[in-house]
């Protein structure tokens, strides 16, 4: 039996409003109606407006990390102002707040990082100390591990801001996520990354969707658009990230692949400047993954010791 979603109680989708964030509710929208055949009408999406869009002008971890583009969405949803929330998955922190679970992620798209440039072909070609754009301390990190002489300039916005401000000089090159630019339809636009050379942010190309833990209209619906796998793979990320304390104010890279029964995982702590990285590697049963890395992230933060990040 189709749980109860109809025109006449639709179920209330909460996002933010960048075409990105619209994008992945939309797709989130597009699955249930497909999973239930259901109308669209019978699912309302609701722009909430985070801190995290609203202050441009600073870098996130001055201003509180990557809560900030979640706050204001999860109060909504325990308000009951909307039903569920859609969440790229790598600004999600760690610990959510008591009342709400995330038990649904979609199919993971792709997990690179993507080189863009309309004056340069590759990071290698980049001339002597260019500049360079990131909001992200991990991709900074990256960057200055293996090119110290960049500069590096703050590079808040979305994606379309980001590219705007590469067209206008503030930078010659700058990062995205590949993921983000296929649900935006622009998939050719930079270079993607071998993770071997850029090890992704955790959870990095998964959409999460959050519900109240006692919705049982939304937990049904929600139940046939998941993917086990991606699932499973963030879980071990975000185990990681966990031992590690992460947020925007650290530079944590990590990624698990799920290959039949068997996780093979990679994780990466840098100093914010570049000047040093640790990494570790796991390979076993997916039943024990989770508790593996989140081991591995402790023993990499006790290698590193105290001030590593900075």
């Amino acid at each position: 039996m189709t749980p109860q979603c109809s025109p006449a109680e639709p179920l209330c989708i909460g996002t933010r409003g960048s075409p990105l964030a619209l994008a992945q509710a939309e797709q989130t929208r597009d699955r249930l109606m497909a999973a239930h055949g259901l109308p669209q009408d019978a699912f309302l999406i609701k722009v909430i407006r985070t801190t995290g869009d609203a202050v441009q002008d600073r870098s996130l971890a001055e201003i509180g990390g990557k809560g900030l583009f979640t706050k204001e969405i999860e109060e909504a949803l325990l308000s009951r102002e909307i039903d569920i929330a859609v969440h790229s998955m790598k600004d999600v922190a760690t610990l959510l707040p008591e009342g709400l679970v995330i038990d649904t992620v979609l199919p993971r798209a792709d997990v690179r990082d993507a080189f863009i440039s309309a004056r340069h072909a590759s990071l290698e070609a980049l001339p002597q100390g260019a500049t360079v754009g990131t909001s992200s301390l991990r991709r900074r990190a990256q960057l200055l591990a293996v090119r110290p002489d960049l500069q590096v300039v703050e590079f808040r916005g979305n994606v379309q801001t980001r590219l705007k401000k590469l067209e206008t000089g503030v930078a010659e090159a700058t990062f995205l996520a590949c993921a983000g630019l296929e649900r935006l339809g622009r998939e050719g636009l930079g270079t993607p990354l071998p993770v071997e050379t850029v090890l992704p942010a955790p959870a990095q190309g998964a959409i999460g969707i959050e519900r109240r833990a006692d919705d049982d209209r939304a937990a049904a619906l929600l139940a046939p658009i998941g993917d086990a796998e991606t699932a499973a793979c963030v879980a071990v990320e975000r185990a990681f990230l966990a031992a590690l304390d992460g947020s925007c104010r650290t530079p944590i890279a990590a990624l698990a692949r799920l290959e039949g029964g068997t996780i093979r995982f990679r994780g990466e702590i840098l100093r914010p400047d570049g000047t040093e990285r640790h990494a570790a590697d796991w390979s076993g049963p997916e039943a024990e993954a989770a508790a593996a890395a989140r081991a591995l992230g402790e023993a990499l933060r006790d290698k590193a010791g105290d001030g590593f990040f900075g």
